[in-house]
């Protein structure tokens, strides 16, 4: 009987009444995940999915996959299963097979959590994959902060109930309940980085220090409780989390060398970036935080990209779909695709709060409209003053990854207003009765 129990619920891996998405490739370990989550649902209160993702890296894939819905069958629980084309991907990508079948398996992970079909994903990681974790991180070099290795809990949605579980204990369930499982013959194939670490070098590692997986298991959980002290002590404030994008006060850069890197590796894992991130990448992100002139951007693993601006050191995805947005010049309230509002309405009381602008409707084009920014806008400021409207949002120091979504209310390439920021000379309210306000509101 696997002794897991108690780690689940010392780690709060689940909640009552949530429904758990095991990952299941068929293969030994998830086919004990499977099978003990669905034997155990009524204890845990929850409910067991079992999804199968094939990567198509095989001719015979298929099997895999109809051994795992045969399995749902049995266990009496639900059973998805997808298609991602994972060589196709790793072609168009320029990516390593492994990296590709992951970065699609977690794509379709993601999918079924946003559509709420599960609240949760349970993989199949235990002891020995935490220790070739580790290691894969130390030879990748990425540093202190990389060789904790994986959480019992990642991103709130990712569940690891076997990683305090060995790899003998989850064969001896297997043969206690007499479960088979497909053996996947590309776990041989050493030109994987994973499989050459699990079946050359810790091979030979374990052949001298039998005792070796926990011993690295124990120096990554050091590692983690060394981390959680730190990030008690200097995280919080150092590291500001907003959507899809991390600042950093480019203050911070002046600490020790270990924080820094600390904050840095922290810092990109906030952003979904989990692997990939070597000590190179930190050292180019440390330049461009003391030395880089202020704009200058650093593209990192996974379409992420490191920018200076002004007092702050962002990470974000670089990785954006152009978006439109059209919108007439008339009182309202206008969706705005990130999930905000535009507000325009007739007002005569112009005690404005923060964010409010006042315009004089009457000296707008009847032709302007709301937009985004676009090549030729020109904008005339306040008070007097014409130039191009890029040039004018660097003088306000409006970051570079924000002046796209700035509704901005033109004509032809003329700019009467950008909502949020400044009114143009051309449009100022002069001894009217009446006026338009502009806001932008978040939405509840």
């Amino acid at each position: 009987m696997l002794s897991c129990e108690e780690f689940i619920t010392k780690n709060k891996l689940f909640k009552r009444g949530e429904i758990i998405g095991v990952g299941c490739s068929g293969g030994s370990d998830s086919i004990a995940l499977l099978h003990y989550l669905a034997s155990n649902q009524e204890k845990f209160d929850i409910e067991v999915v079992a999804i199968h993702v094939d990567h198509e890296i095989r001719e015979n894939s298929y099997i895999d996959a109809d051994f795992v819905k045969e399995k749902a069958k049995e266990l009496g629980v639900r059973y998805y299963k997808f298609r991602v084309d994972a060589p196709k991907i790793a072609r168009e990508k320029g990516l390593s097979l492994e990296t590709a079948a992951r970065q699609a398996r977690y794509g379709v992970f993601k999918s079924l959590l946003q559509k709420g079909l599960v609240d949760k994903i349970a993989l199949a990681h235990h002891m020995s994959d935490q220790a070739e974790t580790i290691l894969m991180h130390i030879f990748r070099g990425s540093g202190v902060a990389g060789a904790k290795g994986m959480s019992p809990i990642s991103d709130k949605v990712y569940v690891r109930p076997f990683l305090n579980t060995s790899k003998d204990d989850i064969y001896q369930y297997l043969a206690e309940n007499h479960l088979d499982y497909c053996e996947d013959v590309t776990n041989e194939d050493t030109t994987y980085n994973r499989n050459f670490v699990r079946n050359v070098i810790m091979k030979n590692i374990l052949s001298r220090w039998p005792n070796a997986i926990e011993a690295i298991v124990n120096f990554g959980q050091a590692i983690a409780d060394d981390d959680e002290f730190i990030n008690k002590q200097i995280y919080a404030e150092a590291i500001i989390n907003e959507d899809k994008l991390v600042r950093i006060p480019l203050s911070y850069f002046l600490f020790d060398n270990a924080i820094v890197t600390r904050i840095i590796f922290r810092a990109v894992k906030s952003i979904g970036i989990t692997q990939d991130i070597e000590k190179r990448h930190i050292d180019l992100i440390k330049k461009l935080a003391l030395n880089g002139e202020n704009g200058k951007k650093l593209s990192l693993p996974f379409e992420a990209v490191a920018i200076k601006e002004y007092d702050y050191l962002t990470i974000m995805n670089n990785h954006k779909e152009k978006v439109n947005f059209e919108a007439p010049f008339k009182c309202g309230e206008f969706d705005l695709p990130n999930g905000e509002k535009l507000i325009v309405k007739r007002v005569k009381d112009y005690a404005l709060k923060e964010g409010q602008l006042i315009i004089d409707y009457r000296k707008v084009s009847k032709d302007a409209i709301w937009r985004f920014r676009r090549d030729g806008d020109m904008f005339t400021k306040y008070g007097g003053g014409t130039k191009k409207l890029k040039s004018y949002l660097i003088d306000k120091k409006i970051p570079a990854r924000l002046r796209d979504t700035l509704p901005v209310l033109a004509d032809e390439n003329q700019i009467y207003a950008i909502a949020g920021v400044e009114i143009s000379d051309l449009a100022k309210v002069e001894n009217v009765p009446t006026a338009y306000l502009i806001e932008i509101k978040t939405q509840p």
